[in-house]
């Protein structure tokens, strides 16, 4: 049996959905806070149970005959949240006697500043657990920059960034929840921290792909982090290098290689 967390979310739902052609759905348990927020999955087959990172006593329930656990980490950033909520699964996970967890931990989780420290701490209580488990340290999702908002950029000709020149790893959601899909149901993932990076790019090649796909020129222009508002801290997390190094693990999860660049803009300003 396997489970999964988070399954009303992006990633958790794409790697639901590719199981389903994997496995029966008599073998999946979807854990959602909401139940009735994946009454679909219900309806396909899939046991779905309630389960609240903040109560402890749901996730045992929840976790029942479990063999696999997908534990998606929490969305809440609050200073001491995440490893709290983490840990209880953990427990709960422990408790109900799964076999194995796999985590989505992040990109630079080995010795994570800041937010990412949560990851770093969350790694430290699976090797405490004693549960087996399976690291995907994911990168950052390339939607956070290849997204809708390409064509206001197309429309002004321009795209803003504070990146440094330094390129990024980033990856699409659904390559990371395909990837997690195959770290759930292969064998020989225990013990394993996968480093989840795509291919290397930069802002000034973004700039010109989206001009050679949509046949306006466009062209990137740098400006301080500061202007950039609420995603100005990736651009200076991307800056700092923190993206710059490639990996080839999401493509051995993958079968294929990661989703490039060109691909995922012309599904963009396709859409």
């Amino acid at each position: 049996m396997i489970a999964v967390t988070g399954v009303t979310g992006n990633l958790g739902r794409v790697v639901v959905d590719d199981l389903l052609t994997r496995i029966p759905a008599t073998e999946l348990v979807a854990v959602a806070r909401d139940p009735r927020k994946a009454a679909d999955l219900a309806d396909r087959g899939v046991d779905v149970r309630a389960g609240d990172y903040d109560d402890p006593a749901s996730l045992r329930a929840a976790f029942a005959g479990v063999d696999v656990l997908l534990l998606v980490s929490s969305p809440d950033v609050t200073p001491g949240v995440r490893p709290r909520q983490h840990g209880n699964a953990i427990d709960a996970a422990r408790d109900a006697g799964v076999g194995r967890i796999v985590y989505t931990s992040a990109i630079g989780a080995e010795d994570g500043q800041g937010f990412l420290a949560d990851h770093t701490t969350t790694e430290g209580l699976l090797r405490e657990s004693g549960v087996a488990h399976t690291l995907l340290r994911n990168t950052f999702y390339s939607e956070a920059l290849v997204n809708p908002g390409l064509r206001d950029a197309v429309a002004a000709g321009e795209i803003f960034g504070a990146d440094g020149g330094k390129p990024v790893n980033f990856a699409t959601i659904r390559d990371l929840g395909l990837a997690a899909s195959a770290a759930l149901t292969g064998d020989g993932h225990a013990g394993v921290a996968y480093e989840l990076r795509g291919p290397l790019w930069t802002l000034a090649d973004l700039a010109r792909v989206v001009g050679e796909v949509s046949g306006t020129p466009v062209a990137y222009r740098a400006v301080p982090s500061a202007e950039l508002g609420g995603i100005g801290f990736v651009h200076d997390l991307i800056a700092s290098g923190l993206f710059a190094e490639p990996s080839d693990d999401l493509e051995k999860l993958l079968g294929r290689p990661a989703t490039g660049l060109a691909e995922s803009v012309r599904a963009v300003l396709a859409g």
